[in-house]
């Protein structure tokens, strides 16, 4: 028996023992991380470079785009170079860092999200009021405080889930470091405290989804009282990629942790964790620049911006 004292590892879950697949896996995913990088990137960039685009909508989707490239960044590196290396290994203190930023980043990116379908609650719902309620300075403590409550959520979790004496060995059954694969592995009296903090921390999170449904309801209501094909055409467009996004990121979430334990399986935790964790914040950009004209064509213009700038270099260089 063993205890977290004298824990230095933990052994992650391998996607496969065989080489050919390991390297397979870490070209696929090598190929998924610059995805997520070049659409959050392209994203942050214009969002940040285009004077258009600096309104809280946008603002709110720089943040997200943030938290998606600091989310992909925690997990990924990592599960590529260890099937690179053929190793499991996480340290202890890697894994705890892990722990926290996941739950730091992706609770930051739900409460985001719900702040974000308020946005288009106000903007649809009570657009005369939209600019007192949604002042460049309210948007920033709103920002803020989903930053904040994701932190100390994250904080507090890890903290306790880190004190809980291990007594199960070090072999998580996941790709990455996860609070529950923690769980597993501690002391059978020791860890209802943490589950005591994970009934409020659901139960947070369900008040944030019931506050989704019902702005998306009130949303509805006043998209089917609009006269006009084009305004409604206008705010059905700013709406579905959000309502993709949020529906994409809390049914796998909502899938991986609830899911019954009869058809619970190691291959289809990996393959579900694998789709709330890795897949979001690679087609989160995809998602939110397919409809949306405005955002397109800001990124047109900043990539003819940059190539135009790019061919006159050579010319400027020789002139001088």
């Amino acid at each position: 028996m063993s205890n977290s004292s004298s824990i230095t590892q933990f052994l992650l879950l391998a996607f496969t023992d065989t080489r050919e697949l390991q390297l397979l896996h870490f070209w696929l995913f090598l190929g998924i991380y610059l995805a997520a990088l070049l659409g959050n990137g392209l994203i942050i960039t214009t969002i940040a470079c285009d004077q258009h685009l600096h309104t809280p909508m946008y603002f709110f989707l720089l943040n997200l785009a943030l938290l998606d490239l600091g989310s992909i960044s925690i997990t990924v590196p990592k599960s590529m170079a260890n099937s690179l290396w053929d190793t499991r290994v996480i340290s202890y203190a890697g894994c705890a860092a892990q722990v926290f930023f996941v739950y730091f980043l992706f609770g930051a990116e739900y409460f985001l999200l719900t702040i974000m379908s308020y946005d288009r609650y106000v903007a649809i719902c009570k657009p005369l009021h939209y600019g007192t309620l949604l002042g460049s300075r309210a948007c920033v403590h709103m920002a803020a405080a989903a930053w904040a409550t994701g932190f100390l959520n994250a904080l507090l979790h890890t903290a306790n889930t880190f004190s809980l004496p291990l007594c199960k060995g070090n072999a998580l059954d996941q790709f990455f470091c996860e609070m529950p694969q923690i769980l597993n592995l501690s002391c059978s009296d020791f860890y209802l405290r943490e589950l005591g903090l994970l009934v409020v921390s659901a139960c947070l999170a369900f008040m944030c989804f019931v506050f989704i449904v019902l702005s998306y309801e009130q949303i509805l209501r006043a998209m089917l009282r609009i006269p006009s094909e084009q305004g409604w055409h206008k705010a059905f467009s700013t709406c579905l990629p959000h309502l993709a996004v949020v529906s994409l990121f809390v049914s796998t979430a909502m899938f991986a942790y609830l899911k019954p334990p009869s058809i619970s399986s190691p291959s289809l935790d990996l393959v579900v964790s694998v789709l709330y964790s890795v897949v979001p914040p690679a087609v989160n950009p995809l998602i939110y620049s397919m409809r949306n004209q405005e955002l397109k064509d800001a990124l047109r213009k900043l990539m003819a911006g940059f190539f135009s700038k790019s061919l006159n270099f050579p010319s400027s260089a020789y002139h001088s």
